[in-house]
């Protein structure tokens, strides 16, 4: 794991992004030699877990000289210097930009991202692309034409997707945070996989414009970071208008256990109620009844998905192009919307629609909802379907169903790693507020990786009671 290597009394530690660019602003340590050290870290990804699509060299090493002149002259801008990622899913105009396909081999977009634009007006630097599932469609990060992408933490499984090059690269210590897009989890899946956290704001917070679009009803530009300290730094510069109110400590949080039919497996289940009685020394936890409130969601945001990025593609390319230059599972994708009708979407809406009600009736009496955010650990590589209990699926709904229910909705969400011991596999726990509440979002969650890090780790062989009360 990369850190700071100077001469100065910091030494060799993994820093923070608010730290790091403390660091260049006393010049501990310049710029230059604080990517030339990133940009070993993520050539060692690329080869070891497959997590850059592209690494920007020669573009970051002169970013970085300038920044070291911004620096002298006391003119550096917010994220002066700090290296961030940016999925292969979003346009930059000076980096190759495949979004995950072979169909976009070389292509280089004319213009940047809005998101781009941003953190390059604020000085930060993007070392690279971070690999992507084809157009961000899938959860795994795999590849037949680019090559897997692996979890740093046990390469035989999958770090999650579709922004699953951007967790391998922090958890394998290239980078402290990145940016990636979250259509129905895809930033909040790789990093419970990874341990990370991810953060999705509320719908249309960050520009999505320069964003290949999967499902643009769906859509978000998310934040991912080691700590929930990352996300929160990279918010405030990129979305200065969310307000700035902290959580309080007397917050109360509507408890979901499980969303129907997809069962909690028994290395989540143990760790997540042990959180969740950590939790309720501090905080107010009352269980919410959510057998009726997602009904039908996977199933809708998969209609909703399906059909709309069907139009996208269709609108894009002919169907000989399609099936020429798309993968396989891309291709049997919009095969199938083809033959999807509108009442399929207009049904979904429905569902969309009930979701949007139900999730405001039900914070009418609570802060925000916790549940966790994946029902099982990474699933191995090459894996199609999982059990979790006494639910059996594809990997796609198991990895999805706590998610994506929040992307139809377009409330914001973040998810932060669950300490667990014997060096297992992570899991991890989503906290839910209002559209709007991006902020103190992730204030509570900060205090919430507070709690659950404090002193000893939860064990997954857990005997403690599950405790339930009424909404």
């Amino acid at each position: 794991m990369h850190g700071i290597e100077s001469s100065s009394s910091v030494g060799k530690e993994t820093l923070g992004l608010r730290r790091m660019h403390q660091a260049l602003a006393a010049r501990e340590i310049t710029a230059s030699v604080l990517i030339e050290q990133t940009l070993r870290a993520a050539e060692a990804s690329q080869r070891a877990v497959n997590a850059f699509a592209t690494i920007d060299r020669d573009g970051a090493l002169a970013a970085a000289s300038e920044s070291d002149r911004r620096y002298g002259e006391g003119t550096a801008r917010p994220l002066e210097g700090l290296p961030i990622t940016v999925k292969d899913l979003i346009d930059t105009k000076n980096m190759d930009t495949c979004y995950g396909s072979q169909a976009y081999l070389g292509h280089r977009p004319a213009t940047d991202a809005d998101i781009v634009r941003s953190l390059l007006d604020c000085g930060a630097i993007i070392i690279g692309k971070t690999t992507t599932h084809e157009f961000a469609w899938g959860v795994t990060t795999a590849s037949e034409c680019f090559g897997d992408t692996r979890n740093p933490i046990d390469p035989t499984r999958i770090p999650g997707g579709s922004s699953g090059g951007a967790a391998a690269a922090i958890a394998y210590g290239a980078v402290t945070a990145g940016i990636g897009s979250d259509t129905g989890g895809s930033v909040r899946i790789p990093a419970a996989l990874c341990g990370l956290v991810g953060f999705k704001p509320t719908l249309g917070a960050l520009s999505t414009r320069g964003v290949f679009p999967l499902s643009p009803t769906c859509d978000h530009v998310g934040l991912m970071g080691r700590e929930v300290d990352d996300v929160l730094y990279l918010s405030d510069v990129l979305n200065p208008q969310t307000p700035r109110s902290d959580a309080p400590l007397s917050a109360r949080l509507g408890v979901v256990r499980e969303i129907a039919p997809v069962s909690l497996a028994t290395d989540v289940a143990i760790p997540f109620e042990a959180a969740v009685q950590r939790l309720e020394r501090t905080f107010s936890c009352v269980e919410l009844d959510s057998a009726d409130l997602f009904h039908g969601a996977f199933d809708a945001f998969s209609s909703i998905v399906l059909i709309e990025g069907g139009v996208e593609h269709f609108r894009r390319h002919s169907w000989e192009r399609i099936v020429a230059s798309y993968s396989p599972e891309t291709v049997d994708r919009l095969r199938r919307a083809q033959k999807t009708d509108m009442h399929a979407y207009v049904s979904a809406q429905q569902v969309k629609d009930r979701l949007i009600t139900g999730l405001h009736e039900a914070m009418h009496s609570i802060d925000y909802v916790i549940l966790p955010t994946c029902p099982c650990i990474a699933p191995a590589l090459n894996t199609t379907s999982v059990n979790t209990g006494n639910w059996s699926g594809t990997v796609r709904e198991a990895l999805m169903t706590y998610t994506a229910p929040f992307n139809i909705a377009g409330f914001p969400a973040i998810s932060i790693p669950i300490p667990v011991r014997n060096e297992s596999l992570p899991a991890s726990l989503q906290i839910v507020a209002r559209p709007g509440n991006d902020r103190a979002l992730l204030h509570i969650a900060q205090q919430i990786e507070a709690i659950l890090r404090h002193g000893d780790t939860i064990e997954r062989q857990s005997t403690h009671s599950t405790t339930r009360r009424p909404a």
